[in-house]
């Protein structure tokens, strides 16, 4: 395969300006839809959940707005979330690398990178914050559908729509404070690649190995 070829949906080794695409323009158009209207959501979810941070909904323009929206923008934030399914499923599969890697986490967590198995595109903890989004995603549809319609359900699934929905909520939350750590203060060069959408061949060779040499294997001009 030559120079300029794409590896995987991504790969594509720019020769004139060393650099490598991570992400598709799709890949990113529905990670920042994703995104964002998770953050509408979750300011908005905040602020009906306790009257103590119902000001947070004077950013998102009041609370009948924000009413109005939540929903809206929880069945955005499913369909974007399932469309990165589409687009990843193969990627976020777990393999023995990803156990292995999962095994020498705590290396990753002291910034010990030489001391982790390589991986491949997406290493065990994305991999698991991909699911734990998915699967939240899925449940906060499930059970917003009948606070939704609350008016239409009995009350025994009145509580468990609560239950479910709270619970779904602080668990993607927890997961999306990670993932937004993660991605700007801790590994530095992530979140320019969800916005550029391409990396450099050193950090592709840091943080994802067994990807980079995929790619240096077809294109090797790269390596």
């Amino acid at each position: 395969m030559s120079v300029g070829q794409t590896i995987s949906h991504t790969g594509t080794a720019d020769r004139r300006r060393g650099r490598i695409l991570r992400y598709t323009l799709s890949e990113r158009i529905h990670h920042w839809l994703a995104g964002l209207t998770y953050l509408y959501c979750l300011i908005t979810g905040l602020a009906f959940w306790s009257p103590y941070l119902f000001w947070m909904a004077d950013i998102v323009g009041g609370g009948p707005s924000a009413r109005f929206w939540h929903p809206w923008m929880g069945v955005g934030f499913t369909l974007a979330t399932v469309w990165l399914f589409v687009i990843w499923q193969r990627d976020m599969e777990i393999t023995d690398t990803d156990r292995a890697w999962q095994r020498a986490s705590e290396h990753y967590i002291r910034n010990e990178d030489e001391k982790l198995p390589p991986v491949g595109r997406f290493n065990w903890g994305q991999k698991v914050f991909f699911w734990v989004m998915l699967w939240g995603a899925l449940l906060l549809l499930l059970s917003g559908l009948g606070l939704w319609f609350v008016e239409s359900i009995p009350p025994w699934l009145r509580f468990v729509s609560i239950t479910v929905h709270v619970t779904a909520a602080l668990v993607t939350i927890g997961a999306f404070i990670i993932h937004v750590y993660m991605g700007t203060a801790m590994v530095r060069g992530s979140f320019s690649a969800m916005v550029t959408g391409e990396v450099t061949p050193e950090w592709a060779r840091h943080h994802h190995r067994v990807w980079y040499e995929k790619i240096a294997k077809d294109n090797p001009e790269r390596r």
